[in-house]
């Protein structure tokens, strides 16, 4: 399988075939695979010829590995086999449109569709070299499927893989009989060294619940200064935290120190209104707050064949984080002049709401950013956006990794999960999964029985 940093040498070399739906995953997915080879069929190509032009991340995914391609073949052909450029990895090259001579996919699934000429390609490289094993990598289930059922060996793209998503960091611990001396004087003092405590061993930014029969401490480890503090369940901006892992959240949300915050949870946790809350609370050390989300496309159409202007075509993608401003702006009804100043911050674009393709080219600097349905993403893209923030930026990804609707990502493979994983123990860094859903007692049913 296609994983990072770890060598197989020992192993018989294999030639790996990768679909079209690994490229738009990672395009510099053809250099992960060590010393095997990797091949690509043409039907790919043409495929990414489709996908070159336009502004959303698939679009840049097709281009780079186009570069990627041109500068590493440079005068040589790539019907033939060329070496990569890493001097541990195999060879490339493009299977053109040969048909296997014991078992046609187009003739036993079907002519014309591009998947079985794909499939196709893989099955004469397994004739024309059957020393070596041959893979077909693909983010595609039906496809994979397909494969095994004609004998062809077949599997997911495993590089940003979660490998258990069960067990992914959620922020929080809870530990029960700890001394009540402890407890009683992260109530009175700011901050508590905890050298001579006794908290389980952390490498990063964490909360922790501390209980003690009736007691209760609710505190923030930092793990640079190694101190914690107590946490506040004090409302922002008129909202007020539900449960003490909204509150963990805020708390997260509103420290200067912690550049980057994630929070997971399921529909009606709160994630969006509390990170749109603590942006408004802070609005005077940011230039702008900046609210944005993956454009998932309907029925796999773009949003072009959408009538209407750029606003006209996106206005419904972007309803849920309208409705949650909404809803803050109710909290102040009966004071006019909030109520005007979140108008004012809207005019004047202090508060922008728009696609996550809409902001390449901006310059995050000094930005409160903050990115919803984060699930949505890979992790490429998301590497993209943190890899933009200048100076006293802040950001933000929300998301549900169980609910995820962007083909090709699950919940072990995208961005959401694969930042979880990778930043947890970074100092800039904090992370707290929501489990109580705040929505409506109705909405907690659904999530639960249904």
């Amino acid at each position: 399988m296609a994983t990072k940093g770890k060598s197989i040498s020992n192993l018989s070399k294999k030639i790996f075939v990768l679909d079209t739906s690994v490229i738009l995953y990672d395009h510099d997915a053809v250099n992960n695979f060590h010393e095997h080879d990797v091949a690509i069929p043409i039907q790919v190509l043409e495929e990414l010829d489709n996908f070159k032009s336009g502004n959303d991340t698939r679009n840049f995914e097709a281009r780079s590995f186009i570069r990627l391609i041109d500068e590493t073949s440079k005068q040589k052909l790539i019907s033939d086999w060329i070496s990569l450029k890493s001097p541990d990895s195999g060879k490339f090259r493009v299977v053109l449109n040969e048909k296997p001579l014991r078992v046609d996919a187009e003739e036993v699934y079907g002519k014309g569709k591009t998947d079985h000429k794909i499939l196709n390609a893989a099955l004469s490289l397994k004739e024309e070299h059957p020393d070596k094993k041959v893979v077909l990598v693909s983010k595609d289930i039906c496809l994979r499927l397909k494969a095994k059922a004609l004998n062809l060996n077949a599997e997911d793209y495993e590089t940003g893989k979660i490998k258990n998503v069960d067990e992914l960091y959620a922020g929080k611990t809870e530990i029960a009989n700890f001394p009540v001396e402890i407890i009683e004087k992260v109530k009175k003092e700011t901050f508590i060294d905890t050298t001579e405590l006794t908290l389980p061993p952390k490498n990063g930014n964490h909360f922790y619940v501390l209980k003690n029969k009736r007691k209760t401490a609710n505190v923030f480890y930092n793990n640079s200064l190694k101190t914690i503090s107590s946490v506040s369940t004090d409302a922002i901006f008129k909202i007020k935290p539900k449960n003490i892992e909204q509150a963990f959240a805020i708390h997260a949300l509103l420290d200067p120190e912690i550049k980057l915050v994630s929070i997971q949870g399921n529909a009606g946790t709160g994630k969006t209104l509390l990170a749109l809350a603590s942006a408004l609370e802070q609005r005077k050390n940011f230039r702008q707050i900046y609210v944005t989300r993956p454009i998932v496309s309907l029925s796999n159409k773009d949003i072009g064949f959408l009538p209407g202007d750029a606003k006209a075509k996106t206005d419904p993608f972007m309803a849920p984080i309208w409705d949650n401003l909404r809803f803050i702006k109710e909290q102040f009804i009966g004071d006019d002049k909030m109520s005007e100043k979140i108008d004012e911050l809207i005019n004047t674009e202090k508060i922008a709401i728009a696609p996550l393709a809409f902001i390449r080219g901006r310059t995050l600097t000094k930005i409160f950013f903050i990115i919803d349905e984060a699930q949505n993403l890979t992790p490429h893209e998301v590497k993209t956006i943190i890899s933009r923030a200048g100076e006293h930026t802040k950001i933000v990804f929300t998301g549900d990794i169980y609910q995820i609707d962007t083909p090709y990502l699950d919940s072990e493979s995208n961005g959401l999960s694969y930042l979880i994983e990778n930043a947890k123990n970074h100092p800039l860094y904090a992370h707290i999964t929501l489990q109580k859903g705040e929505r409506s007692e109705l909405a907690n049913l659904a999530n639960e029985l249904l």
